[in-house]
């Protein structure tokens, strides 16, 4: 039978009340009182009845974060974040990898776990907004990316039109005009606000977009990227730049030029979009798109807390700063300074454009909007 909190305030010498007191993190008790319960609790291998803490003290204190996928250095990133945000509120997160599948998005947008549970961060991938806009589940809910979402929901993202439009600009900047991009498809989302912004800094610049330059994908992953890559050199007249619509396929991108002896950036520029670590450590590093991470996972968290607290106001829409990290994919390998000694190698520069959310706005062109 499991351990009742009575069995630890016994096995403890304690009462009740102070046991409870412990597992309450209750600031009035002493430190040796503390440890004898603690060490009870664990020789009896107890744990709280959630459902009970809940309906005593309004909260289980624990959040959900479902996410399309984990083996994604983004998602991998974004989790940790949230998980060290959630923390600082005395949260715990409980994490679910849907694997972008509708069945899976379905159960997180119609409660799940919800009887354990206080709050729902949710990544759709699969859900039309007119599915999620059907929820009938009241648990507070915060959703996350840039795929169209119903007005009455809270919703945070990156503002994918500028960012894309910014990574554009620099190739451009770089004397660029023969631009590739990598990543279309055909459900709007995420790839078609990048291609918006691509779109809109070509005809920006009086560069005519050229559909033979812009490769569709099944997947944002490495051998993506490469497969794209491959085709583009393949062309009669390749591609001079190439913006990948996440960093994995600009890595993917990038080994396919090194197969193919093009040099990187003085042949094909390349940059990505999110500021995964391994961006950071490639040879030649890669310029990417960096959201603001810890930003957005603290926006939503306290946006969740907010709504679990019992804050019923106007949904609320928050875009996340973002920045352009500059890097040897576009700018080259800097010089070696003549006094380093041979076999060292120095850290290069960084250039970086700073940008908030309402940084590189410019009309809609006929890519069609994306609604948040």
């Amino acid at each position: 039978m499991a351990a009742r909190l009575r069995d630890v305030a016994e096995r403890a010498g304690v009462s009740v009340k102070t046991a409870s007191n412990v597992l309450n993190h209750h600031p009035h008790v002493k430190a040796s009182t503390r440890e004898r319960v603690e060490a009870a609790m664990a020789e009896l291998h107890y744990r709280p009845n959630l459902s009970a803490r809940s309906l005593k003290h309004g909260r289980a204190g624990f959040l959900a974060l479902a996410v399309p996928a984990m083996d994604s250095p983004y998602f991998a990133e974004l989790a940790a974040r949230i998980t060290e945000e959630a923390a600082a509120l005395g949260f715990i997160v409980l994490l679910d990898v849907t694997g972008g599948d509708a069945d899976a998005e379905r159960v997180v947008l119609e409660g799940m776990r919800s009887h354990v549970i206080d709050g729902v961060i949710f990544s759709p991938l699969a859900l039309s907004a007119d599915e999620i806009g059907s929820r009938a589940d009241s648990l507070p809910m915060v959703l996350l990316g840039e795929r169209p979402v119903p007005t009455d929901f809270d919703h945070i993202a990156v503002d994918s039109v500028a960012a894309a439009r910014a990574a554009t600009e620099h190739l451009v900047a770089q004397g660029r005009r023969r631009i590739a991009a990598v990543g279309r498809e055909t459900m709007r989302g995420t790839a078609s606000a990048r291609l918006r912004g691509y779109r809109q800094a070509l005809k920006a610049a009086g560069i005519a977009y050229d559909s033979s330059l812009v490769i569709g994908v099944p997947h944002f992953e490495r051998a993506d990227g490469h497969a794209a890559m491959q085709q583009l050199l393949a062309l009669p007249e390749p591609p001079d730049a190439v913006f990948c619509f996440n960093d994995l396929m600009a890595i993917g991108a990038l080994r396919a030029c090194v197969e193919a002896g093009v040099a990187v950036p003085d042949e094909v520029a390349i940059i990505g979009f999110d500021d995964i670590a391994e961006t950071r450590y490639a040879n030649p590093t890669v310029s990417t798109i960096s959201p603001d991470l810890t930003g957005l996972a603290r926006a939503a968290l306290e946006l969740l807390s907010r709504r679990i607290d019992g804050d019923d106001g106007p949904a609320e829409e928050v875009q996340v700063a973002w920045t352009l990290e500059a890097r040897e994919t576009t700018l080259g390998v800097p010089p070696r300074p003549r006094s380093q000694p041979t076999g060292r190698v120095t850290s290069p520069g960084v250039a970086r454009a700073s940008a908030g959310p309402d940084a590189g706005a410019a009309e809609a062109d006929d890519t069609g909007s994306v609604t948040r």
